[in-house]
């Protein structure tokens, strides 16, 4: 009697998820594609954009690595982040969503939440934008997971950061440590008017 082989190339053993697409009036929040790689890691390298996040700029290695997390939190979670082009143009100028990363925070963590992130190139911030794809990445969760808390983790310094998470109704939980201090913020259901 033969053993029988299992392909574990197949998809039958891991169905595809089917990670949405969402438009808003500006912007179009869909699955991120390989195509978007070269931005996706112009993007993470600059110092900028990771000031408040990593402080240090991702390598090409690091980027693709980070990519690859996004499809794999899309497959194993069912949410993730979706790349944020800017309908008008068609560029690639961001991504938001949700993760649930298992972080060594302390002395709470996230974990078992939708952590809530963003990040946009410098030329797309301050035009609203991060509001518009949030606000849209929220109502979308608040029909999928309507039970699972919703937080996020920001460094105090990020005071853009800090007042657009205030707008969506975030609110300070506690001061943590993540690579140094974080302030730890949970969503209530509704946000203020």
């Amino acid at each position: 009697m033969g053993s029988r082989a299992h392909d574990f190339h197949s998809t039958a053993h891991f169905p595809k998820m089917m990670i949405p697409t969402i438009e808003t009036e500006r912007l179009l929040l869909r699955p991120h594609t390989v195509a978007d790689f070269p931005d996706y890691q112009a993007m993470w390298s600059d110092e900028a954009v990771v000031r408040f996040i990593a402080g240090v700029p991702s390598t090409r290695e690091q980027t693709w690595a980070r990519m690859l997390r996004v499809a794999g939190m899309w497959h194993h979670m069912g949410f993730g982040f979706l790349a944020i082009e800017e309908r008008q143009s068609g560029r690639f100028i961001g991504e938001a969503g949700f993760l649930d990363m298992k972080r060594d925070m302390h002395p709470v963590s996230t974990e078992g939440t939708l952590e809530t992130g963003w990040a946009l190139i410098p030329s797309a911030q301050g035009r609203g934008y991060a509001i518009e794809a949030l606000t849209a990445l929220i109502a979308w969760a608040d029909v999928h997971f309507p039970a699972k808390p919703m937080t996020c983790i920001i460094d105090p310094a990020n005071e853009a950061s800090l007042r657009l998470a205030h707008k969506l109704g975030f609110r300070e939980m506690q001061r943590c440590n993540y690579n140094g201090e974080v302030i730890l913020l949970s969503r209530s259901e509704t946000p203020p008017a």
